[in-house]
């Protein structure tokens, strides 16, 4: 078992007995110092369908909301959330969020949602309901209340290299949502060139247009040619590397560049973390998957493990989203990510 794996085995070894939660829309009352994925703003952008729900202790003191959208198909009513748990008093047991999450499986029930289908990537769980299939997740955060001098360090000494290498090779940092366009393309190619799907450029622009003043988006140039960009979500929470691309073989340094200056960018709007969105947990050897978690690794992030999880309600609609999904991606993350579940992972 991995480092990764322990640490997941030692969050969800102490569970609390048998708690009982009350689930119900509440109305959303969002500030900065709350993801940005639980805005208004966001969810109405994602979602057909958006709300928070509410989970009441005993005493009818609320203790979890938890974001969410639905999505409608022909014929499908999808949950899915963007944003994890979120605890209204700081530290709590996974077992709490749990049986917080075993009452809102049945609100979405009762509501007659056909299946939650896997989260967006920057949503990493701390645990999962009963009943639910899971797989094992993480992402790299970088704590930006440390001083500027201390984040450097803190770089690989490869990257470190690298970011020099870029500013003294003349590649400069540009930053706007002018560049929106740009960015759409670098990201759609080097998704491409990984048969990945991304969205059309109407759903972008309505992404970025949505979230206004709350996401930046930086690209790196030389010699009057742009390399690559980052697309980034963010409130005073957290800034999110949601969206990245390049081209096939940009300027060396360009992209360590890049977001070395997206950190310091976001520490000095006084943002308290930058989110490398998504990392498979123990990928194999040689893997791309490996490549993608060294590269994030050396910015010196902390990993944060946690789940990504899936729920039906419908057997017969989720076994034709399962062919459909399998047939169109070879499965969505969960499946891909799921023979990694420890068998003691859930008590």
């Amino acid at each position: 078992m991995g480092p990764a794996m322990q640490q997941l085995e030692a969050m969800n070894s102490v569970s609390p007995g048998p708690l009982t939660f009350e689930v119900r829309p509440i109305a959303i009352d969002w500030h900065r110092d709350l993801s940005i994925y639980a805005s208004e703003k966001f969810l109405k952008a994602v979602g057909d369908e958006y709300g928070w729900l509410g989970g009441f202790d005993e005493s009818g003191s609320i203790r979890f909301i938890l974001p969410f959208t639905i999505i409608r198909k022909p014929f499908f009513r999808f949950v899915r959330f963007r944003v994890e748990t979120i605890s209204t008093n700081g530290a709590y047991l996974a077992g709490e969020e749990r049986s917080f999450l075993n009452a809102a499986m049945e609100y979405f029930r009762s509501i007659g949602a056909d299946m939650v289908i896997p989260a967006s990537t920057n949503a990493i769980f701390r645990t999962y309901p009963e009943g639910a299939i899971a797989a094992p997740y993480g992402s790299y955060q970088i704590d930006l209340t440390q001083e500027e001098e201390n984040l450097f360090k803190n770089l690989n000494s490869s990257h470190r290299r690298k970011v020099r290498l870029a500013t003294k090779g003349g590649v400069e940092i540009l930053s706007g949502i002018e560049h929106a366009k740009t960015a759409y393309a670098l990201v759609r190619d080097t998704f491409k060139r990984s048969s990945l799907w991304f969205m059309d450029y109407p759903g972008f622009e309505r992404l970025v247009t949505g979230l206004g003043e709350n996401i930046r988006i930086l690209v790196a140039r030389h010699l009057g040619h742009v390399q690559g960009c980052v697309v980034v979500p963010f409130s005073m929470h957290s800034a999110y590397y949601v969206y990245g691309g390049s081209v096939p073989e940009p300027a060396r340094g360009a992209m360590n560049l890049l977001h070395w200056e997206a950190i310091r960018m976001f520490r000095k709007l006084g943002v308290k973390r930058y989110d490398f969105v998504g990392t498979r947990l123990d990928p194999e050897k040689g893997s791309k998957q490996e490549g993608l978690k060294t590269f994030k690794e050396r910015f010196g992030g902390k990993l944060v493990c946690g789940y990504m999880w899936k729920y039906s309600f419908n057997p017969m609609k989720y076994v034709v989203y399962q062919s459909w999904i399998r047939l169109r991606r070879g499965g969505d993350i969960v499946d891909q990510e799921k023979h990694k579940l420890q068998p003691g992972d859930l008590r």
